[in-house]
């Protein structure tokens, strides 16, 4: 995603960098006026940030659509106008806040896939990695949930990429249930698309009771759902199939 703050400001490299290399500039000049360019490019990356952030937790309280620019400029403690030195719309905003989500996400799970094991132990991780997400993650996770159907219906193609995301996801999960299920270690029984969405919906809802902090952490909570997916609640042998 293209920083707007960058892209505004490209015209006026050339003329820093003149001015660095001109005649009368000692080394130790030159030095200070990198360091100086060095130390403002990380303020500016770090206030963007700071503002992307502050923007996710109101699209996560407030929904997205109810959200408006002045509200997150107010929120920051900055006029409106400021806020469109970093983005060219909330739409910007809500953008960088998914896509460095699911990047995240998508990144971890090909990595657990890409190291191998047996299925039930590649799906193990993969809980893990779900549940991980709801404290870094927890706005966007929350704003996928509730403004999903919006986004994908504003006009072009911008947010087409959380379809693509959301089929890889998928046939990730539903790919490691049926290589159980044809090594013999998950029931053959069950369907392997039902199964990922409610795996899917079991860790995403849980975004809206756990409380960071609280009694159990996400890894406790992940080794619960882990049991109760692999082992179930019932002791003894399984009750038989109704049709």
């Amino acid at each position: 995603m293209e920083d707007v703050n960058t892209r505004k400001n490209s015209g006026g490299a050339p003329a820093v960098a003149g001015e660095a290399g001109s005649a009368g500039d000692s080394p130790t000049s030159r030095r200070q006026g990198a360091a100086r360019r060095t130390a403002a490019a990380g303020s500016a990356s770090e206030r963007r940030e700071h503002l992307v952030k502050l923007a996710a937790e109101l699209f996560a309280r407030k929904g997205f659509q109810a959200t408006t620019v002045r509200q997150i400029a107010d929120e920051a403690g900055i006029l409106s106008g400021s806020l469109y030195h970093h983005f060219d719309s909330k739409e910007t905003i809500v953008d960088e806040v998914l896509s460095t989500f699911l990047d995240d996400i998508i990144g971890r799970y090909r990595e657990v896939l890409a190291r191998g094991g047996d299925a039930r132990s590649v799906l193990s991780e993969m809980v893990r990695i779900g549940f991980s997400n709801l404290e870094p993650h927890r706005a966007a996770i929350t704003v996928m949930q509730n403004d999903w159907n919006y986004l994908r219906s504003l006009p072009g193609d911008r947010f087409d990429y959380l379809i693509k995301a959301e089929d890889e996801v998928e046939r990730m999960w539903i790919g490691q249930i049926k290589r159980g299920q044809s090594e013999g270690l998950l029931r053959p029984d069950v369907d392997p698309k039902l199964t990922y969405r409610m795996i899917r919906d079991s860790i995403w809802v849980a975004v809206r009771w756990f409380r960071p902090g609280g009694r159990l952490n996400t890894a406790h909570i992940a080794e619960h759902y882990i049991t109760i997916l692999f082992d179930g609640l019932a002791v003894g042998e399984r009750s038989p199939q109704h049709t």
